[in-house]
């Protein structure tokens, strides 16, 4: 009698034990459905060597007079300019952040019917002022072409020379300018950034963060100089894409 009791009191401990086995898958299962289990989904994948940290002014978008004072080709020594970057006749130029064309008009006179200018811009009202001024002033040789905040969208292998003149600091996207700007490039194309030393936000960067940029993008500081404004504080740099370096 008693091996009966304590065998009953066995299969009823079984019993319960697979009971509460039960239970508890049970619940395991309902959680599962009320939360099911996420496959995490990959971040897109991007360039961080693209990525900049620092402040930008806004482009301008103002009167265009300001850029025609008379007194600027002399105070920028802009043939000293043309000559550095090597801009002489039957050459290709583009001048990116083209503005009012001041710049684009003084080059297309110095590379003649032969060469061609690319006035690059992002505002349209600009485009079509300049495209006025080129029929106006009789230049047959300048051609507008409408950028993006990351790319010139230049042609490939369609330049000689560019000039990035006083607007370096307004481009939103300064690494993927200059790396889109690469594919364009005539071996041995010299690319000239004149700006104004400051912080970014205040319409002029430091040309230490200019050269770092151009690096990351693929080129290389080749000369610069300090004769673009007698206070010091404007400066001209000049780069080559690394793969023409020799």
């Amino acid at each position: 009698m008693k091996k009966f009791v304590i065998g009953l009191v066995f299969v009823k401990a079984v019993f319960l034990f697979a009971l509460v086995l039960a239970a508890c898958q049970t619940a395991e299962l309902s959680k599962l459905e009320i939360f099911p289990t996420v496959s995490p989904t990959a971040a897109p994948p991007t360039n961080s060597n693209e990525n900049i940290n620092r402040p930008k002014s806004e482009p301008y978008t103002g009167d265009l007079s300001i850029f025609e004072d008379e007194n600027r080709a002399k105070n920028l020594q802009i043939d000293r300019v043309m000559d550095i970057l090597k801009i002489t006749e039957g050459k290709n130029v583009a001048d990116i952040g083209a503005g009012s064309g001041w710049f684009t008009t003084r080059a297309a006179k110095r590379v003649g019917d032969k060469g061609k200018i690319f006035a690059v811009e992002i505002n349209q009202e600009y485009i079509e002022y300049i495209n006025e001024r080129a029929k106006k002033e009789n230049y047959a040789n300048i051609q507008t072409v409408t950028g993006a905040e990351d790319n010139p969208n230049l042609a490939k292998n369609s330049v000689d020379a560019v000039l990035i003149l006083k607007t370096y600091h307004e481009i939103a996207e300064p690494i993927k300018v200059l790396r889109n700007l690469r594919g364009s490039l005539r071996p041995n194309a010299l690319v000239g950034i004149i700006d104004k030393n400051g912080k970014g936000d205040d319409h002029g960067i430091n040309k230490e963060i200019v050269t770092e940029e151009a690096k990351r993008a693929g080129f290389v500081l080749v000369d610069q100089y300090d004769f673009v404004k007698t206070d010091g504080m404007d400066y001209f740099l000049v780069f080559r894409a690394e793969k023409s370096v020799k």
